[in-house]
């Protein structure tokens, strides 16, 4: 399958798994999944970044405007976006140089790294930027750490579903 067209369905997919069934997931109204930037970080490494950083932007804005959360999503997708390169040097080193990673495959403490990292770092700023204050940073750091491992759990099942082991 095209690599453009396979990306644009995992745009639509991911979009509409956020809307239609993780936005009305809110375990004792603390712990909220999203799963929607599998999009960013399961873009294929030898792309173009550009496009990235657009399908980002656009997958923030659509889920701002889906839950009118005031641009929130948009700049967690575009920093996690522009990190994701970073992200990739420091959990695959010298095979990212190479260009010979592929998220999808088999799980390993590198791949495992990434998700996390990816993970905290999108729902770090994200729920920053939903509070605003420092003052709330306990808050911040608590739904951070437990939307992070509901949101990795997710994460890992869809990645297992979608790349289930060749034998």
């Amino acid at each position: 399958m095209n690599n453009s067209l396979l990306n644009s369905i995992r745009f639509i997919v991911f979009l509409s798994l956020q809307v239609l069934i993780f936005n009305n997931i809110n375990l004792f109204g603390y712990i909220n999944p999203y799963p929607y930037i599998l999009f960013i970080i399961l873009y294929p490494v030898n792309s173009n970044k550009s496009v990235l950083l657009l399908g980002s932007f656009f997958l923030g804005l659509l889920l701002d405007m889906f839950c009118n959360s005031g641009g929130i999503h948009t700049t967690a997708s575009i920093v996690l976006a522009f990190l994701r390169p970073t992200l990739f040097k420091f959990s695959f080193g010298l095979s990212y140089e190479y260009q010979t990673v592929k998220i999808a495959d088999k799980m390993s403490p590198e791949r495992i790294t990434l998700l996390l990292l990816a993970i905290v770092i999108h729902h770090f700023i994200l729920f920053y930027l939903e509070y605003f204050r420092l003052g709330l940073l306990f808050t911040i750091l608590s739904r951070t750490i437990v939307s992070t491992l509901f949101t990795f759990t997710i994460c890992l099942l869809i990645v297992y579903l979608i790349k289930p082991n060749k034998r």
